[in-house]
């Protein structure tokens, strides 16, 4: 193909990866208010509300630095929500909901730029056209207020690793300015970003030998080194606003760190391949077996051939060694993670919330292989690559399905190696969140109004909950009193979890997906209900 070509076929890319993210930001407007509140959120408006405060008043208001323990956890996402909530048009719980979209659709413009230096205009759309088809990544946007940002903030910090490593040795203003940026904002998000600093020494230690034939290689790196030295600057002040417990005392973030090395909580059961679990005994495949499940399959066949395509195009030395090293790190940012839960076993609950960082990695070096693999085609049989081009949107349009059928709890989704929804009901945890409270609050409620039925004296029903209590007072509204004990409430709200007991009384509201149940209202009045909670075989 002659430059022109190329350079034409460039820009249909680039264009049409613009066209892809105005379509996600349209779709975002129109449907940001339908997602329900889940178990953190409230706590997280909280500690939002109270890090306003901590800039509004001059850091004279201190309560955010000792709040709960999100003092812990970096709280830009949530600072960002409590201001947009005072300056748009929305109540608080919406204005997160649009915060969280707004952060995802940056994630998802890094993460086509990543793909783009990698491998070229094709690659990076290809990238973003795999993330914005996953579920775990497009469902946890928009509900998720650590993890996600926490995602979107390792890409940009993996963009700034990827753009310095390809301009070895004299790495432009620019892309020392993003690497800053993303290394203040993924550790003012959560001290786990410490593992990208493992990739990022990796890295630097492949380049070193990679670039050995070069006159005085310990100078040159040392030199690339010294450059970027003033971003831990930007870096420390990008972290402090996000995090400003963790620039309170210099050793704040190890105490952070070795706070969160061990698990603080008292250890519970959740299913995982149909057995309840505790969650500080998970089996060391759990996260490799989940991202198998949870990822489509389209997104799992390409990621895995750009990992191997990525760590043998390292050794290939007719490459220059700032992109060999570029795809090692962003190789590294998903292997390394995943390395480090397998060879350690730390506790894993919620499915892989935690782990959605390693998704955009994963979607750049999908799109890197699977622009390969398009190139490669092209170069041998025009009919061979429409034909690759047609089966890659068929495998993409399956997930895109499935997110239209689940919404709005897309991050529920498996794929068909599990047999779908139906296959992992039963098996595995499917809304963790309770996202599901608010579509069944609003139909009970149209329910109550449509049979014209009032609550009793004092005005307000009583419901007994199986589930997050605050999400759904927030659904259901100040004519119910929420609560967990079922002794003499008007109906039940449990979700369709392993331990929420289905009762022996009629059920009124009913929210499914593709036929599997994710919470229902039952009406126990008159019933001589005990418990919500279901007593779990052994």
């Amino acid at each position: 193909m002659t430059s022109a070509p190329r350079h034409s076929a460039g820009r249909a890319c680039d264009a049409l990866a613009l066209a892809v993210l105005a379509l996600l930001a349209a779709i975002a407007a129109l449907t940001f208010k339908d997602y329900g509140l889940g178990w953190d959120d409230y706590t997280h408006a909280e500690y939002g509300g109270l890090l306003l405060r901590l800039f509004e008043s001059g850091f004279h208001d201190r309560r955010a630095l000792t709040f709960v323990n999100l003092y812990a956890y970096g709280g830009g996402f949530d600072t960002l929500a409590a201001w947009l909530s005072s300056v748009l048009p929305f109540d608080l719980w919406e204005t997160r909901r649009l915060t969280g979209a707004l952060v995802g659709l940056a994630g998802l413009a890094v993460t086509w730029r990543i793909g783009r230096h990698l491998g070229g205009p094709l690659a990076g759309l290809i990238a973003l056209l795999l993330l914005a088809a996953c579920p775990l990544y497009y469902g946890h946007m928009w509900i998720n207020p650590k993890d996600a940002p926490f995602a979107v903030a390792m890409a940009v910090l993996l963009l700034g690793l990827v753009r310095v490593l390809r301009e070895y040795p004299a790495p432009s203003v620019s892309s020392a300015v993003i690497l800053g940026l993303g290394l203040g904002l993924a550790f003012g998000t959560r001290i786990l970003a410490g593992l990208s600093v493992i990739a990022a020494v990796l890295a630097l230690a492949f380049l070193l030998v990679a670039d050995r034939r070069q006159p005085q290689p310990v100078r040159r790196l040392g030199r690339f080194v010294a450059i970027l030295l003033p971003t831990a600057v930007l870096a420390y002040a990008v972290m402090g606003l996000a995090w400003p417990w963790g620039v309170l005392e210099p050793l704040n973030p190890l105490r952070a760190f070795v706070y969160f090395s061990h698990f603080f909580e008292k250890p519970w059961k959740e299913l995982f391949g149909g057995e309840l679990i505790l969650v500080t005994q998970m089996p060391r495949i759990y996260l490799p077996q989940m991202l198998a499940f949870k990822l489509p399959e389209v997104f799992l066949v390409l990621a895995i051939a750009g990992l191997m395509g990525a760590l043998v195009t390292a050794t290939r030395k007719e490459i220059a060694p700032g992109q060999r090293a570029a795809l090692l790190v962003v190789a590294l940012a998903a292997l390394v993670p995943i390395g480090v839960v397998v060879a350690t076993g730390p506790a894993m609950y919620n499915g892989i919330r935690h782990f959605v960082f390693v998704v955009p990695p994963l979607a750049a070096l999908g799109g890197w292989s699977g622009a390969a693999a398009l190139e490669w085609l092209g170069a041998r049989s025009r009919a061979a690559t429409v034909l690759a081009a047609v089966l890659f949107a068929a495998a993409l349009a399956s997930p895109v399905i499935e997110m239209v059928r689940l919404h709005p709890y897309q991050y529920t989704s498996f794929n068909h190696l599990v047999g779908g929804m139906r296959g992992a009901d039963g098996r595995y945890m499917l809304d963790y969140w309770g996202l599901a409270f608010k579509q069944a609050a609003g139909d009970l409620r149209a329910r109550l109004a449509a049979q014209s039925q009032t609550p009793g004296a004092n005005g307000r029903w009583r419901i007994a909950v199986c589930g997050p209590q605050r999400p759904a007072q927030v659904a259901l509204g100040p004519q119910f009193t929420v609560g967990w004990d079922p002794k003499g409430a008007d109906f039940a709200m449990s979700l369709g979890e392993f331990y929420c007991a289905r009762l022996d009384a009629p059920v009124i509201v009913e929210i499914t997906r593709e036929g599997v149940t994710y919470a229902r209202v039952y009406d126990i009045r008159g019933k001589s209900i005990t418990s919500l909670l279901a007593i779990p075989e052994p």
